[in-house]
């Protein structure tokens, strides 16, 4: 789990029974059908969840580390949970997705020096930069190459915006600034969302573009309020091993290497150039900024150790009774951290038993309502992901390596840490409204007599930190909701110091452990409503798309142009 704060779920969604996705959108004013009878819907199975969550966080399974002794053990019993559902093998006939992955681990880093200008300027590896590579090499080496700051790194043609226009980036370094042009907006309003992050403010992408630009590095310029953590998180994740999936070609298509400089250390060299990055960053943030070439040289280099291993997505599948070809997707990471920094008894096992146990126990769970409830018109694939703890690596290759195509993917669910808290008053949205299925996801919570809290933290770009984001950036609609504090029992006083709690003491801690005192009742809460709007999507025939100025929308787009069949009633 990548966010701050627990997830209580990640999903994407039709409309729940009571209203007919397939019906389109209700004009204003129209009023909506009372939630159907309680009765008349299957109630999630607490017993089942119970039993799965604490069978993965024992202490035999030491923490669900991928690619290690244990794994296979995890994988054979989720593989019996999942038959016991009634779900059938859904990778081609076989249970398992193999997930090539390699591990890079930097060492022997060069300073960073900067050439070029009156005097020489020098910086220190950890302390005034970082870096890594996506290749998979021996010796990554960046030697003379000309700085350019390019703003915000971004190009966004359905905003019409590109910081990239007019230069050549074949040989050079890009120096980027993190966030989004308009992140110190207070409201969201604004080409780029305001203080809402949008894809195109995440490190991820600002280094992919660079690539696609020709770059031969990228730095993005740390600064503590747009990036949402101070330096010691970037030093802690950038120098020790980095996770990748293997890629044909061994990734020699991105840049040599990618890294992170202090502010401090950016506003040095910017000024050595004869330029102020306080003026290039107001400048960056207006329309029709063009790149600035610093004419000043940067040189820096590292050895990299690599190794090679796999681990395992575990696949089910309900077939569709009339569109089989058209797939809902459904999906929980099942790995955690394995052997961890032992607490105060010694234990050091991370047993993630919130973090993510509790997401295959309601994937498991809305397999068995939903294969007692007969087949669906679509098929309904049930995905227990790897690798989400090393960088949602095993969605990242599901998502290269869909089992149903990208085009015959209606949507996804997906499930990261559930909160063993009470039920809820509301749910919030992460991402804020992205596509069609915010519309049905309001109704579904007015049909339900719940509403929408606004989301916590709009500016840590939240959306972009679980498993689901591997599908969303291929063009797929993904719809990531939480469980809001404001429990039906305390109200948000409870709900808050819950959530706190769970942060301070047990996330990503050996105290992250099953207890048969938990409250399973939010989590019932969660599942239920997962059951609903999962069902009428795989039940209905609307292709939901993201909203027109969206960053994914011109992905979808195009899939859905091309194909045959699929993308379309």
């Amino acid at each position: 789990m990548k966010h701050l704060l627990p997830l209580a779920a990640a999903a994407a969604f039709g409309l729940c029974a009571a209203v007919s996705a397939q019906d389109g959108p209700l004009p204003k004013g129209t009023a909506l059908p009372p939630p159907q009878d309680a009765g008349a819907q299957p109630d999630a199975p607490v017993p089942l969840m119970q039993a799965i969550t604490k069978r993965l966080a024992a202490d035999d399974l030491e923490g669900r580390a991928p690619s290690t002794e244990v794994e296979p053990k995890v994988l054979d019993y989720i593989v019996e949970q999942f038959k016991k559902a009634g779900l059938q093998p859904g990778n081609k006939g076989q249970w398992l997705q193999p997930v090539p992955t390699v591990e890079i681990t930097g060492s022997g880093y060069t300073p960073l020096t900067v050439s070029g200008a009156d005097k020489a300027l020098s910086f220190r590896f950890g302390d005034d930069y970082v870096a890594a590579s996506y290749r998979v090499t021996p010796k990554s080496q960046v030697k003379d190459s000309e700085l350019v700051f390019v703003g915000y790194g971004i190009n966004a043609p359905e905003l019409g915006w590109n910081d990239y226009a007019g230069v050549d980036m074949k040989g050079k370094t890009a120096v980027i600034l993190v966030n989004d042009p308009d992140y110190a907006t207070e409201s969201e309003q604004g080409l780029f969302k305001g203080r809402r992050m949008t894809y195109y403010g995440r490190w991820t992408y600002k280094f992919e573009e660079a690539a696609r630009q020709g770059a031969t590095a990228a730095l993005i310029v740390h600064d503590t309020f747009p990036a949402a953590y101070g330096w010691k998180v970037v030093n802690s994740s950038w120098t020790g091993a980095q996770y990748y999936v293997q890629k044909p070609g061994d990734g020699m298509d991105q840049t040599a290497a990618n890294g992170w400089v202090q502010k401090p250390v950016a506003e040095a060299i910017l000024k050595a150039a004869g330029k102020d990055l306080a003026a290039l960053t107001a400048a960056a943030q207006k329309k029709g900024f063009k790149a600035v070439p610093l004419g000043v040289k940067a040189s820096f280099g590292f050895d990299n150790a690599v190794r090679r291993s796999s681990s395992n997505n575990v696949v089910g599948v309900l077939p569709g009774k009339t569109r089989p070809d058209e797939a809902v997707l459904y999906s929980a990471h099942w790995d955690h951290l394995g052997h961890c920094t032992p607490d105060k008894t010694g234990d050091d096992i991370c047993n993630g038993a919130v973090d993510n146990a509790t997401g295959v126990a309601a994937l498991t769970a809305l397999a068995k309502m939903n294969a007692e409830a007969g087949p669906a018109a679509r098929s309904q694939l049930f995905v227990a992901l790897t690798l989400e703890e090393s960088g949602l690596l095993g969605s990242e290759y599901y998502g290269a390596n869909p089992v149903f195509p990208l085009d015959h993917t209606v949507g996804g669910v997906n499930m990261d840490a559930l909160l063993p808290t009470g039920p809820a008053k509301s749910y919030t949205v992460a991402g804020g409204d992205k596509s069609e299925l915010g519309d049905l996801l309001q109704k579904a919570l007015t049909a339900r007599g719940l509403t929408e809290a606004a989301e916590d933290h709009p500016e840590r770009g939240g959306y972009y930190r679980s498993d689901h984001f591997s599908l969303a950036k291929r063009g797929v609609p993904m719809f990531n909701i939480e469980r809001s504090n404001d429990l039906v029992t305390g109200g948000t006083a409870a709900g808050e110091k819950a959530a706190q709690d769970y942060t301070d003491n047990r996330y990503h801690a050996p105290a992250d452990e099953y207890s048969d005192d938990w409250d399973w009742s939010g989590i019932a809460q969660d599942v239920s409503l997962f059951y609903d709007l999962g069902r009428e999507l795989a039940d209905g025939t609307m292709w939901p798309n993201w909203r027109k100025t969206d960053e994914f929308r011109a992905i979808r787009d195009k899939d859905c142009a091309a194909a045959t069949k699929g993308c379309h009633p």
